[in-house]
């Protein structure tokens, strides 16, 4: 059985305005560890312009024996119905991140903050859980075999759980993840997702990858939550 912690699915370079390690630091950095993996992913919105810049600075670095190298971009769920927040230039990229930056929402994606004042003014617990699965069943679906960035991470952010979310959820989850060819990452900045959805996941036959979600070359393949997860 492959151990999943020789890779590192999601680590940002300088491209991304929050990291501040460069693509060959972190190429330095997954090699001195001995990783074989690494996919260089950064964040994009649809009037994002330098995606052909970072392909070409990445496929410009000399990439050590025993290593391979991806790409990837990171890019916001929008709403319940799978919209994501993609420019249209990604030739050169290896797979789409999609990421639970906000809430999705019918109307739109809601801010944590929007999202609680809603469930606190009455908005329906259950839908609004049923709306996230819904967004993210819709992404997989209309953009299959890509990846999914630190899954559940916005739930504690507006007050709920994975647990919250229940088996059925879940289920359907992993389902569509599985037959859509969707990567899961398990994220170690944010320690998502839990036993619950990794366990649905396995049993689902999902392909779970680990993720450090490292904004500086110092965090590149080191894992605890994931080792956990791995073990």
């Amino acid at each position: 059985m492959t151990d999943i912690r020789r890779g590192d699915y999601h680590v940002h370079s300088t491209f991304s305005d929050d990291a501040v390690s460069t693509i060959a630091e972190n190429i330095a950095a997954a090699s001195a560890r001995g990783l074989t993996t690494l996919r260089l992913i950064d964040h994009v919105r649809a009037s994002t312009t330098w995606v052909p810049q970072f392909v070409a600075a990445v496929a410009a670095e000399p990439v050590p024996d025993g290593l391979t190298v991806l790409t990837g971009v990171e890019t916001k769920l929008m709403d319940s119905r799978g919209t994501l927040d993609l420019p249209a230039e990604l030739d050169g990229i290896d797979v789409v991140v999609i990421a639970d930056h906000q809430y999705p929402g019918p109307d739109g994606p809601w801010s944590p903050t929007e999202t609680i004042a809603r469930l606190a003014a009455g908005a329906d617990r259950e839908l609004v859980l049923d709306q996230l699965i819904a967004g993210l069943v819709a992404a997989m679906t209309r953009y299959p075999g890509n990846q999914l960035a630190h899954c559940f991470s916005i739930l504690p952010k507006v007050g709920l759980s994975e647990d919250d979310l229940g088996e059925a959820r879940l289920r359907v989850w992993a389902e569509t993840a599985a037959a859509t060819g969707t990567l899961v990452e398990i994220n170690e900045k944010w320690r998502c997702p839990g036993p619950l959805a990794q366990h649905a996941a396995r049993a689902a036959g999902v392909r779970l990858v680990a993720a450090s979600d490292a904004h500086v070359a110092t965090d590149v393949g080191v894992y605890s939550f994931v080792a956990e997860a791995a073990s």
